[in-house]
């Protein structure tokens, strides 16, 4: 089940909801940090907040030897609403220290329903953000978000930290971007992308219209503060259909992330629950695109981008849950970040992707017993994945067509299968049932990459297909891995992952 951004907006009335929340006010932090530290479908390594709900990766910066992630985050509930910036740092991209909420809602503002989202440069050396902000209209004409059930005017605000940690934050207080270009009657008009071009800062929105589709809309500025629209990035085409959600549809092009990469440019967008790239050519301000597809099949949304500190382009995305709004609401907690992700093209103009090598200072060895050291396939049955963190890496020879990769308790109990089919008439990955097509030609032998984490299962084949599933299955015993018969394992490494805190809890609350 997918659960989009909005959609959970409906919970916000229920009084169900409301009990809950008077709850929680009044609870006393320990008892809650240990009902959560305790929950074996917490992350161990991946970045999510001590408690309640996050979403759409932030402004993430690399600024004076730190890491720097913003992120969309409920401090009230483990459901969608109450929208603020939370704040965490790292050395590495993998450690992280959460700090104080960076940027909330300013009562009576343009930004008094929620801070959305938006995304960080360095302006003479000072960090600046411009995010969308979202109030109620002055009229109903002004509105530019209407989901159903709510309707707000969204403008692009900014703010400028006020001191080298970016825990202080002042903001500008009138929008810098007001509404939309006069005459477009818009989907939607937010998540501004800005980047440095020659003696110019440019920026795009996602957005689109019902006749159009859905649409990327190019601004540029001398000074951040004033913008002038010149024209669409890069257009859809219409749906022809008319959800309450245009974003449902295709019709709005939400999370916007614009770069170079390699002698190309990339353009991603989340729209109909998935993230697309397109990989093309920018020219004269507009963008042609030449290849396209999906980042990630799964469970994966709002994708942001950033460079490191070697120069590497670093993919961030959210990963959603998948279980019912009464079960996020049970736990405590929902959303996670995704581990992050050096991307670069294939000679085809393909999007790769890989697990950032940071992540490599996390493994630690299994303990593999078998008779006979050069039967792989033997020697990886031997193992026990316990915790529900590990990484697996594994060269496999389809002699079928067909591989798969079953973790399952020894008593039998299933836990994820991940399925590869590489015959001419089914050249797919398949995770729990879910699918996802592969790109380029089947390739021998295949490379599978695994990153299991609580309830989250990431999983690359051949650095251009990826598929995250959730598995809300507690297993009773450790996990052993089988290949079916029908595939050679060329070779593998396995490894346990160590926790990034000792509780999986790094908030000050729970210290």
């Amino acid at each position: 089940m997918h659960i989009s951004r909005r959609k959970i907006l409906q919970l916000l009335s229920s009084a169900p909801l409301a009990r809950v929340l008077g709850g929680w006010a009044s609870a006393a932090a320990d008892p809650l940090c240990s009902k959560l530290a305790s929950d074996p479908l917490r992350p161990h390594y991946h970045l999510l907040p001590a408690h309640n709900w996050m979403n759409d990766p932030n402004g993430p910066i690399f600024y004076r030897g730190h890491y720097h992630m913003f992120y969309q985050y409920n401090p009230e509930a483990a459901i969608w609403g109450n929208m603020n910036w939370a704040h965490a740092t790292s050395p590495d991209m993998i450690h992280w220290q959460h700090q104080s909420i960076a940027i909330s809602p300013t009562p009576g503002g343009p930004d008094q329903d929620g801070v959305f989202s938006g995304s960080a440069v360095l302006e003479n050396g000072r960090p600046t953000v411009i995010y969308t902000g979202v109030a109620p209209p002055d009229f109903p004409a002004h509105a530019t978000l209407r989901d159903g059930r709510h309707v707000w005017r969204e403008t692009q605000c900014m703010a400028v930290a006020q001191d080298e940690n970016l825990r202080s934050w002042k903001k500008i207080p009138q929008p810098v971007i007001a509404a939309p270009p006069e005459g477009l009657k818009v989907t939607g008009f937010r998540d501004p992308c800005v980047w440095r071009e020659g003696d110019r800062w440019m920026l795009i929105l996602g957005s689109g219209t019902r006749d159009r589709g859905g649409m990327i809309l190019l601004y540029t500025s001398r000074d951040l503060r004033n913008w002038t629209y010149l024209h669409p990035l890069i257009e859809g085409s219409p749906s022809g259909k008319d959800p309450a959600n245009a974003v449902d549809s295709g019709d709005m092009w939400e999370c916007p992330d614009f770069f170079p990469l390699g002698d190309k440019h990339v353009l991603l967008i989340s729209t109909m629950g998935k993230v697309r790239w397109k990989v093309g050519s920018y020219e004269r301000q507009r963008f042609t695109a030449d290849n396209e597809g999906v980042v990630d099949w799964g469970s994966y949304y709002a994708a942001k981008t950033m460079l490191d500190r070697d120069g590497n382009r670093i993919l961030w995305g959210w990963i959603p849950e998948t279980r019912s709004e009464t079960d996020l609401i049970a736990a405590g907690w929902a959303g996670v970040m995704s581990l992050p992700r050096v991307l670069s093209l294939s000679s085809e103009n393909e999007l790769q992707m890989k697990v950032a090598s940071a992540a490599n200072q996390l493994r630690r060895p299994m303990n593999i017993k078998s008779d006979n050291p050069t039967d792989h396939k033997k020697s990886l049955e031997s193992l026990r994945i316990r915790g529900l963190a590990a990484e697996l890496e594994l060269q496999l020879d389809p002699q079928t067509g067909d591989s798969s990769v079953a973790l399952g308790s020894d008593n039998g109990e299933p836990f994820a299968t991940v399925i590869v089919k590489t015959k001419s008439n089914a050249h797919e990955l398949r995770v729990n049932g879910v699918t996802a097509p592969l790109v380029g030609k089947p390739a021998r032998p295949l490379h599978l990459q695994l990153f299991l984490d609580g309830s989250v299962l990431e999983v690359f084949v051949n650095s251009t297909t990826s598929l995250t599933a959730r598995v809300y299955r507690i297993p009773t015993e450790p996990l052993r891995v089988k290949v079916d018969d029908g595939s050679k394992v060329q070779s593998f490494s396995a490894w346990q992952m160590t926790p990034i805190s000792s509780n999986r809890l790094t908030s000050p609350l729970c210290h």
